[in-house]
Protein backbone atom coordinates (compact mmCIF):
# COMPACT_ATOMS: atom_id res chain seq x y z
CA UNK A 1 0.00 0.00 0.00
CA UNK A 2 1.30 3.63 -1.03
CA UNK A 3 0.30 7.29 -0.55
CA UNK A 4 -1.07 8.96 -3.18
CA UNK A 5 -2.16 12.01 -3.60
CA UNK A 6 -4.45 14.36 -1.59
CA UNK A 7 -6.91 11.92 0.36
CA UNK A 8 -6.26 8.56 -2.11
CA UNK A 9 -4.24 5.83 -1.91
CA UNK A 10 -3.46 3.27 -4.27
CA UNK A 11 -4.01 -0.28 -3.37
CA UNK A 12 -2.42 -3.40 -5.13
CA UNK A 13 -5.34 -5.86 -6.26
CA UNK A 14 -5.46 -9.52 -6.31
CA UNK A 15 -4.65 -9.54 -10.40
CA UNK A 16 -1.66 -7.23 -9.74
CA UNK A 17 -3.59 -3.69 -10.50
CA UNK A 18 -3.55 -0.48 -8.46
CA UNK A 19 -6.19 1.50 -8.26
CA UNK A 20 -6.45 5.19 -6.08
CA UNK A 21 -9.57 4.76 -3.93
CA UNK A 22 -10.66 7.32 -1.13
CA UNK A 23 -9.29 6.33 2.71
CA UNK A 24 -12.50 6.11 3.91
CA UNK A 25 -13.69 3.44 1.89
CA UNK A 26 -13.55 0.04 3.68
CA UNK A 27 -11.91 -3.15 1.91
CA UNK A 28 -14.83 -4.94 1.54
CA UNK A 29 -16.55 -1.60 -0.37
CA UNK A 30 -13.59 -1.70 -2.66
CA UNK A 31 -14.83 -5.27 -3.10
CA UNK A 32 -17.92 -5.21 -3.62
CA UNK A 33 -17.03 -2.04 -6.53
CA UNK A 34 -14.89 -4.72 -8.16
CA UNK A 35 -18.23 -7.35 -8.36
CA UNK A 36 -20.12 -4.23 -9.39
CA UNK A 37 -17.88 -3.53 -12.15
CA UNK A 38 -17.77 -7.08 -13.69
CA UNK A 39 -21.12 -6.11 -15.06
CA UNK A 40 -20.17 -2.76 -16.98
CA UNK A 41 -21.16 -4.80 -20.41
CA UNK A 42 -17.57 -4.29 -21.39
CA UNK A 43 -16.40 -8.40 -20.39
CA UNK A 44 -18.61 -11.54 -22.10
CA UNK A 45 -21.24 -13.09 -19.37
CA UNK A 46 -19.11 -16.44 -19.15
CA UNK A 47 -15.91 -14.54 -18.05
CA UNK A 48 -17.74 -12.45 -15.65
CA UNK A 49 -19.40 -15.18 -13.99
CA UNK A 50 -16.61 -16.89 -13.71
CA UNK A 51 -15.30 -14.23 -11.19
CA UNK A 52 -17.87 -14.16 -9.47
CA UNK A 53 -17.26 -16.80 -6.70
CA UNK A 54 -13.58 -15.96 -6.42
CA UNK A 55 -14.42 -12.37 -5.69
CA UNK A 56 -17.36 -13.67 -3.76
CA UNK A 57 -15.00 -15.75 -1.27
CA UNK A 58 -12.83 -13.18 -0.68
CA UNK A 59 -15.51 -10.32 0.54
CA UNK A 60 -16.67 -13.03 3.06
CA UNK A 61 -12.48 -13.61 3.87
CA UNK A 62 -12.17 -9.73 4.27
CA UNK A 63 -15.34 -9.04 5.56
CA UNK A 64 -14.62 -11.82 8.21
CA UNK A 65 -11.19 -10.17 9.31
CA UNK A 66 -12.59 -6.62 9.80
CA UNK A 67 -15.34 -8.21 11.88
CA UNK A 68 -12.65 -9.30 14.00
CA UNK A 69 -11.49 -6.07 14.22
CA UNK A 70 -14.64 -4.62 15.43
CA UNK A 71 -15.08 -7.35 18.01
CA UNK A 72 -11.15 -7.15 19.31
CA UNK A 73 -11.56 -3.04 19.58
CA UNK A 74 -15.27 -3.09 20.75
CA UNK A 75 -16.53 -0.68 18.36
CA UNK A 76 -16.99 -0.03 14.76
CA UNK A 77 -15.06 1.67 11.84
CA UNK A 78 -15.02 5.19 12.86
CA UNK A 79 -17.40 4.66 15.98
CA UNK A 80 -15.80 6.83 18.72
CA UNK A 81 -14.38 5.12 21.75
CA UNK A 82 -17.33 7.36 24.35
CA UNK A 83 -20.05 5.90 21.66
CA UNK A 84 -19.01 2.43 22.07
CA UNK A 85 -20.16 -0.19 24.80
CA UNK A 86 -17.63 -1.57 25.62
CA UNK A 87 -14.39 -0.08 24.25
CA UNK A 88 -10.45 -1.58 24.41
CA UNK A 89 -7.38 0.79 23.85
CA UNK A 90 -5.93 0.63 20.16
CA UNK A 91 -6.83 1.89 16.84
CA UNK A 92 -6.88 0.82 13.24
CA UNK A 93 -3.51 1.90 11.45
CA UNK A 94 -4.26 0.77 7.93
CA UNK A 95 -3.87 -2.82 6.15
CA UNK A 96 -1.12 -4.74 4.65
CA UNK A 97 -1.38 -7.15 1.94
CA UNK A 98 -2.20 -10.80 2.69
CA UNK A 99 -1.97 -13.48 0.39
CA UNK A 100 -4.21 -16.86 0.84
CA UNK A 101 -2.98 -19.86 -1.64
CA UNK A 102 -5.57 -22.07 -2.57
CA UNK A 103 -5.87 -24.38 -5.62
CA UNK A 104 -7.67 -22.05 -7.48
CA UNK A 105 -4.80 -19.78 -7.50
CA UNK A 106 -3.72 -16.92 -5.09
CA UNK A 107 -6.38 -14.50 -3.14
CA UNK A 108 -5.05 -11.12 -1.60
CA UNK A 109 -7.17 -9.28 1.15
CA UNK A 110 -6.32 -6.35 3.07
CA UNK A 111 -4.81 -7.85 6.75
CA UNK A 112 -6.02 -4.92 9.32
CA UNK A 113 -3.10 -3.36 11.76
CA UNK A 114 -3.57 -1.84 14.58
CA UNK A 115 -1.48 0.23 17.16
CA UNK A 116 -1.90 1.58 21.13
CA UNK A 117 -3.42 -1.82 21.74
CA UNK A 118 -2.50 -3.33 25.42
CA UNK A 119 -2.43 -6.94 23.60
CA UNK A 120 -1.49 -8.03 20.07
CA UNK A 121 -4.09 -9.00 17.82
CA UNK A 122 -3.50 -12.32 16.21
CA UNK A 123 -6.33 -13.07 13.41
CA UNK A 124 -8.11 -16.60 14.70
CA UNK A 125 -9.03 -16.74 10.78
CA UNK A 126 -5.42 -16.85 9.27
CA UNK A 127 -4.06 -18.55 12.54
CA UNK A 128 -0.58 -19.01 12.34
CA UNK A 129 -0.35 -18.96 8.83
CA UNK A 130 -2.19 -17.34 6.27
CA UNK A 131 -1.25 -19.67 3.16
CA UNK A 132 -2.85 -22.79 4.54
CA UNK A 133 -4.35 -24.36 1.00
CA UNK A 134 -8.12 -24.82 0.24
CA UNK A 135 -8.83 -21.72 2.37
CA UNK A 136 -10.54 -20.33 -0.41
CA UNK A 137 -12.88 -23.43 -1.50
CA UNK A 138 -13.97 -24.15 1.92
CA UNK A 139 -14.73 -20.46 2.67
CA UNK A 140 -17.21 -20.85 -0.62
CA UNK A 141 -18.73 -24.02 0.21
CA UNK A 142 -19.64 -22.99 3.59
CA UNK A 143 -20.77 -19.59 2.67
CA UNK A 144 -22.99 -20.11 -0.43
CA UNK A 145 -23.01 -23.41 -0.57
CA UNK A 146 -24.21 -25.12 2.94
CA UNK A 147 -26.59 -22.84 3.33
CA UNK A 148 -24.90 -19.93 4.58
CA UNK A 149 -25.11 -21.91 8.40
CA UNK A 150 -23.19 -20.57 11.45
CA UNK A 151 -22.39 -23.92 12.64
CA UNK A 152 -20.76 -24.93 8.89
CA UNK A 153 -18.72 -22.22 8.54
CA UNK A 154 -17.11 -22.67 11.81
CA UNK A 155 -16.58 -26.60 11.56
CA UNK A 156 -14.90 -25.73 7.88
CA UNK A 157 -12.99 -22.97 8.95
CA UNK A 158 -11.61 -25.44 12.00
CA UNK A 159 -11.31 -28.34 9.34
CA UNK A 160 -9.10 -25.95 6.79
CA UNK A 161 -7.10 -23.55 9.05
CA UNK A 162 -7.06 -25.64 12.18
CA UNK A 163 -8.71 -26.04 15.57
CA UNK A 164 -7.58 -22.78 16.69
CA UNK A 165 -9.37 -21.18 13.75
CA UNK A 166 -12.77 -20.18 15.60
CA UNK A 167 -14.02 -16.95 14.50
CA UNK A 168 -16.68 -15.17 17.60
CA UNK A 169 -20.15 -16.66 16.65
CA UNK A 170 -21.77 -12.73 15.97
CA UNK A 171 -19.31 -12.63 13.43
CA UNK A 172 -19.63 -15.78 11.65
CA UNK A 173 -23.84 -15.33 11.80
CA UNK A 174 -23.37 -11.53 10.53
CA UNK A 175 -21.33 -12.77 7.56
CA UNK A 176 -23.63 -16.17 6.53
CA UNK A 177 -26.99 -14.41 7.42
CA UNK A 178 -26.22 -11.38 4.95
CA UNK A 179 -27.18 -12.71 1.70
CA UNK A 180 -29.93 -14.61 2.83
CA UNK A 181 -31.68 -11.67 4.96
CA UNK A 182 -31.24 -10.16 1.33
CA UNK A 183 -32.45 -12.02 -0.22
CA UNK A 184 -35.64 -12.86 1.96
CA UNK A 185 -36.21 -8.47 2.18
CA UNK A 186 -35.82 -8.80 -1.45
CA UNK A 187 -37.95 -12.07 -2.38
CA UNK A 188 -41.07 -10.34 0.12
CA UNK A 189 -40.30 -6.87 -1.82
CA UNK A 190 -44.14 -4.86 -3.15
CA UNK A 191 -44.36 -4.48 -6.13
CA UNK A 192 -47.00 -1.76 -6.71
CA UNK A 193 -44.70 0.77 -8.36
CA UNK A 194 -43.52 -1.26 -10.80
CA UNK A 195 -45.01 -1.34 -14.09
CA UNK A 196 -43.63 -3.59 -16.85
CA UNK A 197 -44.46 -3.67 -20.99
CA UNK A 198 -42.17 -6.92 -21.14
CA UNK A 199 -42.17 -9.54 -18.66
CA UNK A 200 -39.61 -12.70 -19.46
CA UNK A 201 -40.46 -16.00 -17.53
CA UNK A 202 -37.88 -18.81 -17.45
CA UNK A 203 -36.93 -21.78 -15.48
CA UNK A 204 -33.51 -23.79 -14.82
CA UNK A 205 -32.98 -26.96 -13.05
CA UNK A 206 -30.71 -27.80 -9.73
CA UNK A 207 -30.03 -30.76 -7.32
CA UNK A 208 -31.54 -29.62 -4.20
CA UNK A 209 -31.97 -32.84 -2.38
CA UNK A 210 -29.98 -36.13 -1.68
CA UNK A 211 -31.38 -38.97 -3.84
CA UNK A 212 -34.29 -36.73 -5.48
CA UNK A 213 -34.16 -35.79 -9.44
CA UNK A 214 -33.25 -31.91 -10.03
CA UNK A 215 -36.02 -29.74 -9.43
CA UNK A 216 -36.83 -26.26 -11.27
CA UNK A 217 -35.81 -22.28 -9.80
CA UNK A 218 -38.29 -20.37 -11.21
CA UNK A 219 -37.67 -16.86 -12.62
CA UNK A 220 -39.11 -13.85 -13.60
CA UNK A 221 -37.32 -10.33 -15.18
CA UNK A 222 -38.84 -7.48 -17.06
CA UNK A 223 -38.27 -4.29 -18.92
CA UNK A 224 -40.39 -1.50 -17.36
CA UNK A 225 -41.94 1.81 -19.19
CA UNK A 226 -38.55 3.65 -18.84
CA UNK A 227 -36.76 1.05 -20.84
CA UNK A 228 -34.88 -0.25 -18.13
CA UNK A 229 -34.00 -4.43 -16.92
CA UNK A 230 -36.03 -5.02 -13.55
CA UNK A 231 -35.06 -8.39 -12.04
CA UNK A 232 -38.43 -8.97 -10.37
CA UNK A 233 -39.06 -12.45 -8.64
CA UNK A 234 -36.95 -15.84 -7.85
CA UNK A 235 -38.56 -18.87 -6.39
CA UNK A 236 -38.57 -22.68 -6.00
CA UNK A 237 -40.63 -24.51 -8.01
CA UNK A 238 -41.33 -28.01 -6.96
CA UNK A 239 -42.29 -28.62 -10.99
CA UNK A 240 -43.15 -26.95 -14.00
CA UNK A 241 -46.59 -27.76 -13.69
CA UNK A 242 -49.37 -25.29 -14.66
CA UNK A 243 -50.23 -24.90 -11.20
CA UNK A 244 -46.15 -24.54 -9.93
CA UNK A 245 -45.98 -21.28 -12.73
CA UNK A 246 -49.65 -20.33 -11.31
CA UNK A 247 -48.34 -20.05 -7.71
CA UNK A 248 -45.96 -18.17 -8.96
CA UNK A 249 -47.21 -15.45 -11.05
CA UNK A 250 -50.46 -15.41 -8.46
CA UNK A 251 -47.96 -14.62 -5.85
CA UNK A 252 -46.46 -11.88 -7.94
CA UNK A 253 -50.13 -10.54 -8.62
CA UNK A 254 -50.51 -10.63 -4.93
CA UNK A 255 -47.50 -8.65 -4.14
CA UNK A 256 -48.69 -5.87 -6.70
CA UNK A 257 -47.58 -6.62 -9.88
CA UNK A 258 -49.59 -5.58 -12.70
CA UNK A 259 -50.29 -7.24 -16.00
CA UNK A 260 -47.01 -6.36 -19.03
CA UNK A 261 -47.84 -5.75 -22.46
CA UNK A 262 -46.11 -9.01 -23.55
CA UNK A 263 -44.96 -11.84 -21.67
CA UNK A 264 -41.84 -14.06 -23.60
CA UNK A 265 -41.63 -17.55 -22.48
CA UNK A 266 -40.05 -21.15 -23.90
CA UNK A 267 -43.01 -23.07 -25.28
CA UNK A 268 -43.28 -25.49 -21.57
CA UNK A 269 -47.11 -26.28 -21.22
CA UNK A 270 -47.42 -25.45 -17.67
CA UNK A 271 -45.65 -22.29 -18.20
CA UNK A 272 -48.08 -21.34 -21.09
CA UNK A 273 -51.23 -22.81 -19.61
CA UNK A 274 -51.06 -20.28 -15.76
CA UNK A 275 -49.78 -17.18 -18.23
CA UNK A 276 -53.07 -17.20 -20.01
CA UNK A 277 -55.09 -17.67 -17.04
CA UNK A 278 -52.81 -15.83 -14.49
CA UNK A 279 -52.05 -12.91 -17.34
CA UNK A 280 -55.18 -13.33 -19.89
CA UNK A 281 -54.76 -9.46 -20.93
CA UNK A 282 -51.37 -9.92 -21.96
CA UNK A 283 -50.14 -10.96 -25.40
CA UNK A 284 -47.74 -13.96 -25.49
CA UNK A 285 -44.19 -14.28 -27.56
CA UNK A 286 -43.10 -17.81 -28.10
CA UNK A 287 -39.38 -17.50 -27.61
CA UNK A 288 -37.97 -17.49 -31.38
CA UNK A 289 -34.47 -19.20 -30.14
CA UNK A 290 -36.12 -22.23 -28.55
CA UNK A 291 -38.81 -22.78 -31.30
CA UNK A 292 -35.35 -22.76 -33.55
CA UNK A 293 -34.12 -25.59 -31.29
CA UNK A 294 -37.38 -27.64 -31.72
CA UNK A 295 -37.22 -27.20 -35.67
CA UNK A 296 -33.56 -28.37 -36.14
CA UNK A 297 -34.17 -31.34 -33.65
CA UNK A 298 -36.15 -32.49 -36.59
CA UNK A 299 -33.83 -32.23 -39.17
CA UNK A 300 -30.96 -34.22 -40.54
CA UNK A 301 -27.25 -32.41 -38.94
CA UNK A 302 -26.30 -31.89 -42.55
CA UNK A 303 -29.23 -29.66 -43.23
CA UNK A 304 -28.89 -27.72 -39.87
CA UNK A 305 -27.31 -24.75 -41.48
CA UNK A 306 -29.69 -24.47 -44.48
CA UNK A 307 -32.58 -24.68 -42.46
CA UNK A 308 -31.43 -22.77 -39.31
CA UNK A 309 -30.54 -19.67 -41.70
CA UNK A 310 -34.02 -20.06 -43.76
CA UNK A 311 -35.73 -20.23 -40.27
CA UNK A 312 -34.07 -16.35 -39.29
CA UNK A 313 -34.99 -15.08 -42.53
CA UNK A 314 -38.19 -15.29 -41.32
CA UNK A 315 -38.06 -13.26 -38.85
CA UNK A 316 -35.67 -10.84 -40.12
CA UNK A 317 -37.51 -7.46 -40.58
CA UNK A 318 -34.88 -4.64 -41.53
CA UNK A 319 -35.69 -5.08 -45.32
CA UNK A 320 -39.65 -4.80 -44.36
CA UNK A 321 -38.91 -1.65 -42.23
CA UNK A 322 -37.03 -0.11 -45.36
CA UNK A 323 -39.56 -0.38 -47.27
CA UNK A 324 -41.77 1.91 -45.14
CA UNK A 325 -43.67 -1.44 -43.46
CA UNK A 326 -44.20 -0.24 -39.75
CA UNK A 327 -45.19 -2.55 -36.39
CA UNK A 328 -48.85 -3.57 -36.69
CA UNK A 329 -50.52 -6.07 -38.59
CA UNK A 330 -49.36 -5.28 -42.19
CA UNK A 331 -45.92 -6.47 -40.96
CA UNK A 332 -47.63 -9.24 -38.66
CA UNK A 333 -49.31 -10.58 -42.63
CA UNK A 334 -45.90 -10.21 -44.34
CA UNK A 335 -44.21 -13.02 -41.72
CA UNK A 336 -47.02 -14.97 -41.31
CA UNK A 337 -46.70 -15.23 -45.35
CA UNK A 338 -42.91 -16.04 -45.13
CA UNK A 339 -44.00 -19.05 -42.83
CA UNK A 340 -46.06 -20.11 -45.35
CA UNK A 341 -43.33 -20.29 -48.05
CA UNK A 342 -40.76 -21.83 -45.70
CA UNK A 343 -43.42 -24.19 -44.99
CA UNK A 344 -44.07 -25.07 -48.54
CA UNK A 345 -40.17 -25.02 -49.53
CA UNK A 346 -39.46 -27.59 -46.81
CA UNK A 347 -43.18 -29.73 -46.32
CA UNK A 348 -42.22 -32.62 -48.18
CA UNK A 349 -38.49 -32.88 -47.08
CA UNK A 350 -38.84 -32.77 -43.08
CA UNK A 351 -42.57 -32.43 -42.38
CA UNK A 352 -42.18 -32.90 -38.72
CA UNK A 353 -40.01 -29.51 -38.96
CA UNK A 354 -42.48 -27.62 -40.38
CA UNK A 355 -45.24 -29.00 -38.13
CA UNK A 356 -43.00 -27.53 -35.48
CA UNK A 357 -42.93 -24.37 -36.76
CA UNK A 358 -46.59 -24.19 -37.52
CA UNK A 359 -47.63 -25.10 -34.17
CA UNK A 360 -48.62 -22.18 -32.17
CA UNK A 361 -47.40 -19.93 -35.01
CA UNK A 362 -49.22 -16.69 -34.04
CA UNK A 363 -47.26 -16.54 -31.14
CA UNK A 364 -44.07 -16.35 -32.63
CA UNK A 365 -44.98 -13.15 -33.97
CA UNK A 366 -46.66 -11.13 -30.79
CA UNK A 367 -43.40 -9.44 -31.11
CA UNK A 368 -44.13 -7.26 -34.22
CA UNK A 369 -46.91 -5.18 -32.75
CA UNK A 370 -44.37 -3.52 -30.69
CA UNK A 371 -41.96 -1.01 -31.59
CA UNK A 372 -39.26 -2.05 -34.24
CA UNK A 373 -36.33 -0.87 -32.05
CA UNK A 374 -37.63 -3.64 -29.78
CA UNK A 375 -37.89 -6.59 -31.92
CA UNK A 376 -34.23 -8.03 -30.94
CA UNK A 377 -34.50 -7.86 -27.62
CA UNK A 378 -37.94 -8.88 -27.07
CA UNK A 379 -37.95 -11.63 -29.04
CA UNK A 380 -36.64 -14.63 -27.29
CA UNK A 381 -36.00 -15.10 -23.50
CA UNK A 382 -32.24 -16.42 -24.11
CA UNK A 383 -30.61 -13.83 -21.77
CA UNK A 384 -31.59 -14.93 -18.69
CA UNK A 385 -31.37 -18.78 -19.74
CA UNK A 386 -27.41 -17.84 -20.50
CA UNK A 387 -26.67 -16.70 -16.59
CA UNK A 388 -28.95 -19.70 -15.87
CA UNK A 389 -26.09 -21.81 -17.81
CA UNK A 390 -23.35 -19.84 -15.91
CA UNK A 391 -24.75 -20.99 -12.65
CA UNK A 392 -25.18 -24.77 -13.46
CA UNK A 393 -21.81 -24.54 -14.26
CA UNK A 394 -20.41 -23.13 -11.34
CA UNK A 395 -22.28 -25.52 -9.34
CA UNK A 396 -21.74 -28.22 -11.05
CA UNK A 397 -18.57 -29.40 -9.01
CA UNK A 398 -20.92 -29.66 -5.95
CA UNK A 399 -23.10 -32.42 -7.39
CA UNK A 400 -25.80 -30.96 -5.75
CA UNK A 401 -26.84 -28.00 -2.95
CA UNK A 402 -27.92 -29.66 0.74
CA UNK A 403 -31.60 -27.56 0.66
CA UNK A 404 -33.79 -25.33 -1.21
CA UNK A 405 -32.62 -22.33 0.88
CA UNK A 406 -29.21 -22.53 -0.17
CA UNK A 407 -30.04 -22.76 -3.80
CA UNK A 408 -32.16 -20.17 -3.48
CA UNK A 409 -29.10 -18.24 -2.10
CA UNK A 410 -26.50 -18.90 -4.30
CA UNK A 411 -28.72 -18.29 -7.78
CA UNK A 412 -30.18 -15.41 -6.69
CA UNK A 413 -26.76 -13.63 -5.10
CA UNK A 414 -25.63 -14.30 -8.82
CA UNK A 415 -28.38 -13.20 -11.01
CA UNK A 416 -28.99 -10.33 -8.71
CA UNK A 417 -24.72 -9.17 -9.64
CA UNK A 418 -25.77 -10.51 -13.28
CA UNK A 419 -28.85 -8.16 -13.56
CA UNK A 420 -27.09 -5.05 -12.89
CA UNK A 421 -25.48 -5.39 -16.13
CA UNK A 422 -27.97 -6.39 -18.38
CA UNK A 423 -28.92 -3.64 -21.04
CA UNK A 424 -32.63 -1.99 -20.82
CA UNK A 425 -34.14 -0.85 -24.84
CA UNK A 426 -34.33 2.63 -25.98
CA UNK A 427 -37.71 4.02 -27.26
CA UNK A 428 -38.54 6.74 -29.92
CA UNK A 429 -41.29 9.29 -29.31
CA UNK A 430 -43.09 6.95 -32.01
CA UNK A 431 -42.22 3.82 -30.19
CA UNK A 432 -43.91 5.37 -26.78
CA UNK A 433 -47.05 6.60 -28.82
CA UNK A 434 -47.35 2.58 -30.20
CA UNK A 435 -46.99 1.22 -26.44
CA UNK A 436 -49.49 3.93 -25.05
CA UNK A 437 -52.11 2.36 -28.02
CA UNK A 438 -51.50 -0.98 -26.93
CA UNK A 439 -51.79 -0.36 -22.86
CA UNK A 440 -55.06 1.02 -23.61
CA UNK A 441 -56.07 -1.42 -26.34
CA UNK A 442 -54.91 -4.46 -24.24
CA UNK A 443 -54.53 -3.63 -20.09
CA UNK A 444 -57.29 -0.59 -20.33
CA UNK A 445 -60.19 -1.26 -23.00
CA UNK A 446 -63.13 1.62 -22.46
CA UNK A 447 -65.63 0.36 -20.12
CA UNK A 448 -69.24 -0.78 -22.01
CA UNK A 449 -72.40 1.04 -21.03
CA UNK A 450 -75.88 -0.48 -21.64
CA UNK A 451 -78.85 0.94 -22.67
CA UNK A 452 -81.59 0.36 -20.96
CA UNK A 453 -84.04 -1.03 -23.34
CA UNK A 454 -88.31 -0.78 -23.51
CA UNK A 455 -89.81 -4.21 -21.73
CA UNK A 456 -91.57 -4.78 -25.43
CA UNK A 457 -88.31 -4.18 -27.31
CA UNK A 458 -85.34 -6.52 -28.89
CA UNK A 459 -82.77 -7.69 -26.19
CA UNK A 460 -80.70 -4.70 -24.81
CA UNK A 461 -77.38 -3.02 -26.97
CA UNK A 462 -74.09 -2.56 -25.64
CA UNK A 463 -72.35 0.39 -26.96
CA UNK A 464 -68.51 1.07 -26.29
CA UNK A 465 -67.57 4.07 -24.24
CA UNK A 466 -65.77 6.79 -26.34
CA UNK A 467 -62.63 7.24 -24.54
Amino acid sequence: MTTGVGSFKSYQLSEGRTTPVPNRVSPTDRIRAEIDALFDGSRELGEVIEEVARLGARLIIQTAVEAEVEVFLGRARYQRSAAAEDPRPGMRNGYCAATVKTTAGPVTVARPKLRGTTERFASALFGKSVTRSNALESLVIAGFVRGLSVRDVESTLADALGAEAALSKSAVSRICQAIGDEFTAWSGRRLDDLELDYLFLDASMFKMHPGARAEPVLAAWGIDTDGKPVFVALAAGGSESTDAWAGFLDELRGRGLRPPLLVISDGAAGLISATESVLARSLRQKCLIHRCRNVLAKVPAAAHDEVRDAYWAIFGTEDLAAAGIGPGQELLTAVQARIDGFAQAYGKLYPAAVKCLLTDREQLTSYLRFPLEHHKRIRHSNFIERTFGETRRRVKVIGRFPGETSCLNLVWAVLDRASRGWRGVNTTKAGLRLLHDLRRQLLDPPTPIHRTSHPDAEPEQTVAAIA
